[in-house]
């Protein structure tokens, strides 16, 4: 006889607020990759970039879950989802957005990407029957209103590539995909566990990029290394394990909406870090996006 393990009561106050306290850290983090692949992406191409990332998140993942000693065998199927999710979602998707990043700039790669949370909350509607609330749908129409508005002023259309703008895409149905599969999991499986899994999954999928990555880490100057070392440890072992921490105790399509605030955030950043000055329609669809937001959220 298989006895359920029992859950300590929570008061559900403060499972909101620590799941909003995830997705705020998370949103931030990624908005800060889009920054730092920019300024990496000139001394490491997308598959070394890609590779030395995951490994690096993998090691730090590692050693946070062997601090939590939290382990639960996943089965077969689990198994299988955990996999899409690695080589979907940390391996394509990283490849794909680090090539794309060297065709356009970091906003409209933000822009374009964040089509993710709209097929996120399609395929979550349908497939994990979490249905179509009306401002779920409001919301996201709106965000995603906003964060066309901020590509379209950011993008620079003389460089942009229609290349880069298709990888960015693949990028959006992997991300999509990863979070479906990741979800699934997460209904039984420990979050810490699913992220450490499905990255180590993504960077065995990367390894042929090895000999590239020893090569042009030799030649990289310090600062370009660094941002390889920030990019595994902050936007990726630290940034999914909240995501996965907040996937766990929200719906995915309404978690989706929310990283629709990753555009005007990278656009700040880069307007700091890379002296890029947002125009003024950036900051009205960065204003948008919240409104998106905060909509989605309304019960």
């Amino acid at each position: 006889m298989i006895q359920q393990a029992t859950v300590p009561i929570v008061p559900a106050s403060r499972y909101r607020w620590s799941a909003l306290a995830a997705i705020a850290v998370t949103v931030v983090a990624w908005a800060s990759a889009f920054v730092a692949i920019r300024a990496v992406g000139e001394s490491y191409d997308a598959g070394p970039l890609a590779l030395g990332r995951l490994l690096v998140g993998s090691l730090a993942l590692g050693v946070g879950l062997l601090v939590s000693r939290r382990w639960v065998a996943p089965t077969a199927r689990e198994w299988g989802l955990i996999a899409l999710c690695g080589i979907a979602w940390f391996g394509v998707y990283n490849v794909a957005l680090n090539a794309a990043e060297q065709q356009v700039d970091a906003g409209t790669a933000a822009m374009v990407v964040n089509v993710g949370p709209i097929l996120i909350a399609l395929f979550a509607g349908v497939l994990l029957r979490e249905g179509f609330p009306r401002w779920l749908v409001v919301g996201a129409l709106v965000a995603f209103t906003g964060a066309v508005l901020v590509g379209a002023s950011t993008a620079q259309m003389d460089r942009s590539d229609l290349r880069g703008v298709l990888l960015c895409l693949v990028a959006a149905v992997t991300y999509a995909v990863g979070v479906l599969a990741q979800k699934s999991v997460l209904r039984r499986l420990p979050g810490l566990q699913v992220t450490w899994l499905a990255c180590t999954i993504g960077a065995v999928a990367c390894l042929p990029f090895t000999p590239a990555l020893l090569t042009e880490a030799a030649a990289a100057p310090a600062g370009a290394t660094a941002g390889l070392l920030y990019l595994g440890v902050v936007p990726t072992a630290l940034a999914f394990s909240t995501w996965a921490y907040a996937l766990a105790r929200t719906d995915a399509g309404r978690l989706g909406v929310s990283t629709y605030l990753v555009p005007p955030i990278t656009i700040v950043m880069s307007a700091v870090l890379l002296a890029e000055i947002p125009p003024a329609l950036a900051l009205v669809g960065g204003a948008i996006c919240l409104v998106g937001v905060a909509l989605s959220r309304r019960r």
